[in-house]
C-alpha cells in the first residue's frame, strides 16, 4: 500500500522549449528564423515583424474580427497575423526582413 503523499509527478516535456520566450517559438514555427538563433537576435526578428506594413495589416484585422483590443500582448495578436499569412506572404515578409538587415549591416 502506497503513502498518500506518494504521489507521482508528471515528468515536465521539454524543460528547454518552456526556457525560450514566445516570441522566439513563434518566429520558429512559421518558419523565419532558426531554432539555434540567440534570444536577443530573435527578438530583433521579432521587432522588424511587427513593424513589417502586411503584418501590421493583418494584425489589426484580426484585432478587429476576434476583438481582441484587449489583449495585452502584442506577440500573441503578431502569431495570429502570422497564422493567417499563406506560405507565399511568408517567403516575401523573409525577403523584406532580409533586406533591412542586410541595409543595417551595411550602414554600421
Amino acid at each position: 500500500m502506497k503513502h498518500p503523499k506518494q504521489h507521482k509527478r508528471a515528468p515536465q516535456t521539454h524543460p528547454s522549449a518552456l526556457a525560450v520566450p514566445s516570441y522566439h517559438r513563434i518566429l520558429v514555427k512559421h518558419g523565419l528564423i532558426e531554432k539555434t538563433l540567440s534570444i536577443p537576435d530573435a527578438y530583433e526578428v521579432f521587432l522588424k515583424v511587427g513593424a513589417d506594413p502586411e503584418v501590421q495589416k493583418l494584425r489589426r484585422k484580426v484585432a478587429r474580427g476576434n476583438r481582441m483590443k484587449h489583449v495585452p500582448a502584442l506577440y500573441l495578436a503578431t502569431a495570429m497575423a502570422l497564422q493567417g499569412m499563406t506560405k507565399q506572404e511568408l517567403d516575401d515578409l523573409k525577403l523584406r526582413i532580409g533586406k533591412t538587415q542586410a541595409r543595417r549591416s551595411f550602414v554600421e
